[in-house]
């Protein structure tokens, strides 16, 4: 089964990608390689949530942080495919079919000062690349916590992907 096949049986489809916040662009291909920039969880041009993650009163629960994960992976496969596309490969979700492995993926959190799950919270973007590429999805990975992301976004995901 192809990816654009898993994406639907998921109920998904690839958004638009995102416009870059500032001086750069969603990704950028080398050689074999495409890299990502880092990718907000926008749907329709907003973020779902913002502020830091942690457990208690207005903080975005890891949950909700999890699921804006998967949100980041599914706009940073949007800009691997447009670069596929641009390249001259098949558009849209066929494009991922280009993807023979996801080599790395770095999830940045804005964390609580008293929140440590951060690989959890990744483990949404990670999950969402397995179910779309099936073992091309598995990859290396860095989760960190920091202090604060662009727009207050509660999570920031950039990939690298190899193409065949």
């Amino acid at each position: 089964m192809g990816a654009a096949a898993r994406l639907a049986a998921l109920g998904l489809e690839l958004p638009q990608v995102a416009l870059p916040l500032a001086a750069y662009v969603p990704a950028v291909r080398s050689g074999a390689y495409v890299y990502t920039s880092g990718q907000l969880p926008f749907v329709a041009g907003a973020l779902p949530a913002t502020g830091k993650v942690g457990d208690g009163d207005g903080l975005v629960s890891p949950q909700d942080a999890a699921d804006c994960a998967r949100i980041c992976a599914l706009n940073a496969l949007a800009a691997v495919a447009a670069v596929v596309a641009a390249d001259g490969g098949p558009h849209g979700a066929d494009a991922l079919d280009r993807i023979v492995h996801v080599t790395k993926v770095v999830g940045f959190v804005a964390s609580d000062p008293t929140f440590t799950g951060q690989p959890a919270v990744v483990n949404g973007a990670s999950l969402l690349l397995h179910e779309v590429l099936g073992e091309a999805g598995v990859h290396a990975r860095s989760a960190v916590g920091v202090a604060v992301l662009p727009m207050d976004s509660p999570v920031e995901v950039e990939i690298v992907v190899e193409l065949g």
